[in-house]
């Protein structure tokens, strides 16, 4: 399994230096959050995604894919969602991004059932273009669709091969669903995997890998026993935490701690 970092650890930096980090503390790749907070964005012009597309080549990482934050089950019209997902497919392939993360979103109160049409109608709509583009939309287990199970009803509706899944596993761990029942459900559809760790389902303030109550040996082993071999991403939400410690001290750690668990379990 290829190892990368989100930039939600390290909000505003400049993708120089976003590179540098990656490359000393052994990371393959890096997930890039679309915001206009951020260096990259759907804004960006030509020669700006040229010359961050030409970064990441230079220093040897992959853009692992842009972290967007459609909202595809949303109540309302769906030309906006569907503008937006677009917008995120363009700035994916323009930066060689082979996934582009959107969330469920379905709103409180919503039928179950509705939202999940909804989210399927949009999704199968945007995959046509994201296949022309040559780039796949992950559906990340989040809020209104937090385990396997849920976004299995989804995409199970969409049925199209450029969509498919992200596992965030507090989310799905905070759903109780069980690191195996999370990748039974998600098994056909599965992009890449997000790591974190938190202290408790109450206190979900981002620590350093291990340090945490979540299941992070066991989701390892269970991907490891069925030979799948993508990516360990490490969401680190930085963004959202002020007093959590930065995660420049804390990559090398994080590093060896992802490999000591693909190492048991191998």
């Amino acid at each position: 399994m290829k190892l990368a970092f989100s930039t939600l650890g390290v909000p505003g930096l400049p993708i120089p230096d976003v590179l540098r980090l990656a490359t000393t503390h052994g990371y393959h790749g890096v997930e890039l959050r679309a915001h206009p907070e951020e260096p990259v964005h759907p804004g960006l012009g030509p020669a700006e995604r040229t010359e961050a597309a030409a970064g990441f080549r230079a220093a040897g990482v992959e853009v692992l894919g842009i972290a967007g934050y459609a909202r595809v089950a949303a109540p309302g019209d769906d030309g906006p969602v569907l503008d937006e997902i677009r917008a995120l497919v363009a700035l994916a392939r323009d930066l060689g991004a082979p996934y582009v993360r959107v969330f469920p979103g379905g709103a409180d109160g919503q039928d179950p059932a509705e939202a999940d049409a909804v989210a399927a109608g949009r999704l199968g709509t945007a995959a046509e273009y994201a296949a022309d583009l040559g780039v796949r939309i992950l559906l990340e287990t989040h809020d209104s669709h937090r385990t396997g199970a849920a976004a299995m009803r989804v995409l199970g509706l969409v049925g199209h091969r450029q969509v498919g899944a992200v596992w965030d596993v507090m989310h799905t761990w905070l759903g109780g669903e069980q690191p195996q029942e999370t990748y039974a459900a998600l098994s056909p559809y599965l992009g890449y995997v997000q790591v974190k760790d938190i202290a408790s389902a109450e206190d979900t303030n981002p620590l350093a890998l291990g340090a945490g109550v979540l299941p992070l040996a066991e989701c390892v082993e269970v991907l490891s026993r069925h030979g799948w071999d993508g990516w360990l991403c490490w969401e680190y939400e930085k963004r959202w935490y002020d007093a959590a410690e930065p995660l420049a001290g804390l990559l090398d750690a994080g590093r060896e701690h992802l490999a000591r668990l693909l190492n048991e379990s191998a």
